[in-house]
């Protein structure tokens, strides 16, 4: 859905951008993060085509950024840091003004309209003026304004900023929600915890360059890493494990022990039971994720060796 070949930005006194490479599958959430000054609005600015490029190129639904433009706004909705709001005014003249200059048909422009303050929990504020609004609800209301057509692509730069913990967990249902539907995301943030509740995707920006760019959870098909905890250290741990043709890459620690295993939830109970039946008193079986966080720190901290 996106393609980035090369890309190269430069501002007046500072290279922002250093040959960046990368390709964005379409259904996927993607997480962009990094330090502050790492290039992730410029990136973002970038694939919405507000910017014009050094060198390189980018892709949007197979469209060429810097050759089509206006093609490429009618499948991308962006929210910016800063907003763009009218203070002067109401909500519903916001929205209305957004979908005619998106070219959304008049028929459809109340519906669309009604279907976004839904789903942001803005539809008590649409006779209010803008400029009256909290941060909170100007961050929704912006929200709604640019997947009001229904974009392909959704970009939000730090969409969780001035909401409240209540606001911050329906903006991840929404997200979650939008992905499902097929639309692709990318969401700048720096609160890692809670990018990880809804994104499939990681990308990680230092110095205007792509350091890491994975998946946030195990691709299908791929070995769950499980982790085994008895009551007590035991003998007998490593033989149940080892006689298992599932298990692989097995570490013992004490009275624990992480492993590979290529067997589906069925085979892990079969796995359990079979522990427990060998006179193991398993405290806790499950699968072990790496958090963003470790991910993020991790790389960071190889960064600066």
């Amino acid at each position: 859905m996106i393609v980035v070949r090369n890309l190269i930005f430069d501002y007046p006194t500072k290279r922002a951008l250093r040959g960046l490479s990368f390709e964005i599958k379409a259904g996927t959430i993607t997480g962009l993060v990094g330090p502050n000054g790492a290039g992730k609005t410029t990136l973002l600015r970038c694939v919405a085509g507000l910017d014009t490029l050094y060198s390189g190129s980018i892709t949007v639904d197979r469209i060429d950024v810097s050759d089509a433009p206006r093609e490429v706004h009618r499948r991308l909705g962006l929210l910016q840091d800063d907003l763009g709001l009218y203070d002067a005014l109401t909500v519903r003249q916001s929205l209305a003004y957004q979908a005619a200059a998106y070219g959304i048909a008049t028929r459809d422009r109340q519906r669309r309209i009604q279907d976004s303050v839904n789903r942001l929990g803005i539809a008590d504020r649409l006779n209010d003026k803008v400029g009256a609004l909290s941060r909170g609800l100007r961050q929704r209301l912006a929200i709604a304004q640019a997947m009001l057509h229904r974009p392909k692509v959704l970009l939000l730069d730090e969409p969780a900023s001035g909401l409240d913990p209540e606001a911050r967990a329906n903006l991840s249902d929404l997200l979650r929600a939008l992905g499902a539907e097929g639309m692709t995301l990318v969401v700048s943030s720096h609160i890692l915890a809670e990018l990880e509740d809804y994104t499939s995707h990681m990308m990680i920006l230092r110095n205007g360059r792509v350091v890491e760019h994975c998946p946030t959870r195990a691709p299908v098909g791929r070995p769950r890493r499980l982790r085994v905890t008895l009551v007590q250290p035991s003998s007998g741990l490593r033989q149940c494990l080892a006689a298992d043709p599932q298990v692989g890459g097995l570490d013992l620690d004490g009275a624990s022990a992480r492993f590979d295993f290529t067997g589906d939830t069925f085979a892990q109970a079969q796995l359990l039971r079979s522990l427990i039946q060998s006179g193991l008193q398993v405290a806790t079986l499950q699968e072990e994720q790496r958090s963003m966080q470790s991910v993020y720190s991790e790389k960071m901290r190889g960064m600066k060796r």
